[in-house]
């Protein structure tokens, strides 16, 4: 699908107190982070039986990140309109109902997260779940951190552009930026954590869910 907006943004969206009170709030249970092959193909209980060296080793050949996941409804209440805002200001008008659960990301120096999109194949298969049948359609990164805090660490989009002569594809968002900014971008669009070169970059991440497009 060729847009004519990769992604959309609001600097300074987000006021540094909020973004304090995300950073304290979420730091309390930190885990790591996995990627959605992982999770498909490890049947077991994580919680009770951990990965092993040889599955993290091959965990960090494409992410390397600690996370934890909220759901608290004054975080959405700032967040979510920016989406609604996004989705129409962009023109991509997608269908959706429900957003999952926060994820709330930590990146210490080296640590990054490889070439990869949100969306997958196929909708949720989880019968007795809100989720059930829907797919991540849209989804919205909202900067914590100060530029000082920390060096690299940049969020990275892979352009699908009609204009072939355009040999660079790769755009790093450096809109985004400023503490309190956020992104909005389908979740089929190709992007990465490019690794931090020292300090700590703190940023949360919703995805937001609807029927399968049409």
């Amino acid at each position: 699908m060729i847009l004519k907006n990769s992604y959309f943004y609001f600097q300074k969206a987000l006021t540094p107190k909020f973004c304090d009170e995300v950073i304290q709030h979420g730091s309390n249970n930190f885990q790591t982070a996995l990627t959605g092959n992982i999770i498909k193909n490890i049947k077991r209980d994580l919680t009770k039986h951990p990965l092993t060296q040889k599955e993290l080793k091959e965990l960090r050949k494409k992410r390397d990140s600690n996370i934890s996941w909220l759901n608290d409804p004054w975080i959405f209440k700032e967040v979510i309109p920016y989406v609604k805002q996004a989705n129409e200001l962009a023109g991509w008008n997608f269908e959706w109902s429900i957003s999952e659960h926060c994820q709330f990301t930590k990146y210490d120096s080296a640590q990054y997260y490889d070439w990869h999109a949100d969306s997958s194949e196929e909708p949720y298969n989880r019968p007795n779940a809100p989720e059930h049948n829907k797919i991540r359609k849209l989804s919205v990164t909202c900067t914590l951190s100060d530029p000082s805090e920390y060096e690299g660490g940049h969020l990275q989009f892979y352009i699908n552009s009609l204009d072939l002569k355009q040999k660079d594809r790769i755009r790093s968002c450096t809109e985004i930026l400023p503490k309190g900014s956020i992104v909005v971008f389908p979740s089929f669009i190709w992007h990465r954590v490019t690794p931090v070169l020292s300090g700590t970059r703190y940023s949360l991440v919703i995805w937001n869910l609807g029927e399968n497009f049409k």
